[in-house]
């Protein structure tokens, strides 16, 4: 399957999916990455693994750009933006969230700010959900969760430590899973 990654920060996830590739763990192949900001770590990082990458600063330029690597997949990889994608890929968008939906999600939660409500709401579990992603912050059909364990102790880093292990984890097996089922098997 044919993969683009959008990202807008370090290119961790991007890491990640690189190795697994790599190491024949993860099915599929990134053909292309891109991010809304021209100086994201994320694209040298790409262009470090061979990877042609781009900054495109709106859904316009992004979905051109798909269009030229015929695209079948694309993963969200802490894309800071909602993405809107063409219509042939308006079902075949993953993204990744840092809880189990449908806690802790929506519009202007993301990275610590997570955390950080986890923390503040006690919670003894967090985790990971891999997701479609639709027109709607984090309410497409649920691929994958996996649940971490909290101890009273943690802080909103030390959860966030957590939680990135298993999205290390989920992410590659829910592709893994969407490459063997197909993307049609997960919607209604």
């Amino acid at each position: 399957m044919k993969m683009a990654v959008l990202l807008s920060g370090s290119g961790r996830t991007l890491d990640n999916f690189h190795e697994r590739i790599a190491a024949g763990t993860m099915q599929g192949s990134i053909e292309v990455v891109l991010s809304n900001l021209p100086d994201a770590l994320g694209l040298d990082k790409a262009r470090k693994y061979g990877y042609p990458a781009f900054h495109a600063k709106d859904n316009a330029a992004i979905n051109a750009i798909l269009e030229q690597y015929g695209i079948e997949l694309v993963l969200l990889a802490g894309y800071l933006k909602l993405y809107a994608p063409p219509p042939r890929l308006r079902r075949a968008v993953l993204n990744i969230h840092p809880s189990l939906i449908p806690s802790f999600c929506g519009a202007g939660m993301y990275g610590m700010r997570v955390h950080r409500a986890a923390k503040a709401r006690g919670v003894k579990v967090s985790g990971c959900t891999v997701h479609f992603a639709n027109e709607v912050y984090d309410e497409g059909p649920i691929v994958v969760q996996r649940c971490v364990p909290l101890e009273e102790s943690d802080t909103p880093d030390d959860i966030a430590h957590k939680v990135f292990a298993a999205e290390c984890e989920a992410y590659p097996e829910a592709i893994n899973t969407v490459v063997a089922r197909g993307i049609d098997s997960f919607w209604p």
